[in-house]
């Protein structure tokens, strides 16, 4: 990933370094075979503190180009030479943007630059982005999870990935996607035959007709979720905070796991998980090229959004009752990381991204647990153990304002915990919104677990289990931050937009 240092970019006066000189506009005329060809659009990720990751992919060796303006005709744009794209990284690359203007609406155009023939340049495409805020002002953002699982693929005749369509409508400032960014352990067949008598008809490519095993078939998957134009639109309009859970690799998966599924020939996933994790950093907008995918993303004084990596350093799944601190999902330097930066956060607003919900139980299997909990009411056990230290932690310093967003289990809820209702007395009440999915069978809801005294004040899910996408309940939340007066507004929507239910919390009094 090519970077912009903010020296450059301030000189400049807006959101482009001079880093090399861009061809002129007569190399655009005309068609050539030999002009590379930007395949799957364009994706920004991370877009907070002035900062941003511009991502695009050609069909080609070849040099990428970004142009960044205030002006959405591009008008007095910097130019940024960006990297050389290879068949290392699928052709695809990243540029960071530094130094970006703070609340402001970015345009950027991106093109891939011949290497055989310097100076022919593909045809451009162009997107736009909304930077953090410096001071306080409204703040909007979306999230979901979830995209092409269970076989259900892009149809266009029911409008494809429509869901992304709907949020773009909502104009927000980023998603935050909580992950199953792509389903490969997910194959699709070309034609389903819904319970009524019509028939979906999936988009099949070769990568999607099994299940991923090897770099290229990981890669596919993305490269599939692309071709929608819903989705494509979106991606070129609304940064992305992207998250990991399990279907990036494979359902259920833990560090260690060796398979027992006739359809895979490499049974060890740690070896899948390798090169899962290398297509999803090439592929997904992230400021990382590889790693864990946790941090802290300022958005401004009225939020921090915390991102966890509930799989990388994941313990076995197993009865999930063990009280051994030492284990959990989390891994003690994530933990102690988020615990740290609860309590250092001055922002009104600590949404923790959690790609597992907190007191849902999510079973793998007959007798060992995927998720947090495991469905004992009692005091923390297992993997609660790490989330009663972090509660408890931020209680005892006064930390206010903790929210957890999440996906994974394919309905939509709202869950308020209370020590009152516990098994663990010493925490703040706090509220988790649950969305999804935002493309794939609609399942739930599932049992509560009742040690952090969670109450499901609304749900809503499928009255059968993997209800298509045909018959709605594919779902994304909301969340708009007043800049006046801190409060916090979460609406839980449809497929369509459609706002099922609300709520506003007030700021925190005395906020920390």
């Amino acid at each position: 990933m090519t970077p912009i240092d903010r020296r450059s970019l301030l000189r400049a006066g807006l959101a482009g370094g001079v880093l090399g000189v861009l061809p002129a506009a007569p190399a655009f005329a005309g068609w050539s075979a030999s002009r590379p060809v930007l395949t799957h659009g364009v994706q920004t990720g991370d877009a907070a503190a002035g900062g941003a990751v511009v991502w695009s992919r050609a069909d080609r060796p070849s040099r990428m180009w970004v142009e960044a303006s205030r002006r959405p005709d591009l008008r007095g744009a910097r130019r940024v030479r960006g990297p050389v794209l290879t068949p290392d990284t699928d052709f695809t690359g990243k540029v960071r943007l530094r130094g970006l203007p703070a609340g402001e609406k970015i345009y950027y155009r991106v093109r891939a630059e011949s290497l055989d023939r310097p100076g022919l340049l593909s045809e451009p495409l162009d997107g736009s982005l909304s930077t953090a805020p410096a001071r306080r002002q409204d703040v909007a953002f979306v999230w979901t999870g979830d995209v092409v699982g269970q076989g259900w693929g892009i149809d266009p005749a029911y409008g494809g990935l429509r869901l992304f369509e709907s949020m773009r409508r909502r104009q927000p400032d980023f998603l935050l996607h909580s992950g199953d960014t792509v389903y490969a352990d997910g194959p699709l067949v070309p034609a389903v035959t819904l319970p009524d008598g019509r028939v979906w008809r999936n988009l099949v490519t070769p990568e999607k007709s099994k299940v991923a095993e090897t770099l290229g078939e990981y890669r596919g998957q993305y490269a599939y979720n692309l071709l929608d134009d819903a989705y494509r639109a979106f991606a070129a309009e609304v940064p992305q905070v992207n998250q990991w859970d399990d279907h990036e690799v494979l359902n259920n998966w833990y560090p260690g796991e060796i398979l027992d599924d006739a359809r895979y020939t490499e049974k060890r996933v740690d070896v899948l998980a390798a090169r899962a994790h290398r297509a999803y950093h090439e592929w997904v907008p992230t400021p990382r090229r590889s790693g864990p995918v946790y941090r802290r993303i300022p958005y401004g004084p009225l939020l921090d959004v915390f991102v966890l990596d509930m799989r990388t350093f994941k313990d076995v799944n197993d009865g999930n009752t063990y009280a051994d601190p030492d284990r959990g999902l989390l891994g003690a330097e994530q933990r102690e990381w988020l615990i740290r930066g609860l309590r250092s956060s001055r922002a009104t607003w600590k949404v923790i991204a959690n790609d597992l919900p907190l007191g849902l139980v999510v079973p793998d299997g007959p007798a060992a647990q995927e998720g947090v909990a495991q469905g004992d009411p009692g005091a923390p056990r297992g993997r609660e153990l790490e989330f009663a230290q972090v509660l408890r932690s931020a209680h005892r310093h006064g930390v206010t304002g903790i929210v957890l967003l999440t996906a994974d289990v394919h309905y939509t809820a709202a869950h308020h915990y209370d020590p009152a209702r516990a098994a663990v007395p010493d925490f703040t009440p706090f509220w988790e919104f649950v969305s999804g999915p935002a493309h794939a069978g609609a399942f739930g809801p599932n049992a509560l677990d009742a040690t952090f005294g969670p109450e499901a004040v609304f749900v809503h899910a499928p009255p059968v289990a993997n209800t298509s996408p045909a018959d709605g309940y594919q779902h994304f939340g909301e969340v708009r931050i007043d800049g006046r007066t801190g409060a916090l507004r979460v609406d839980l929507r449809d497929r369509d937009g459609v706002s099922l239910w609300s709520t506003t919390l007030p700021a925190p009094s005395g906020n920390k």
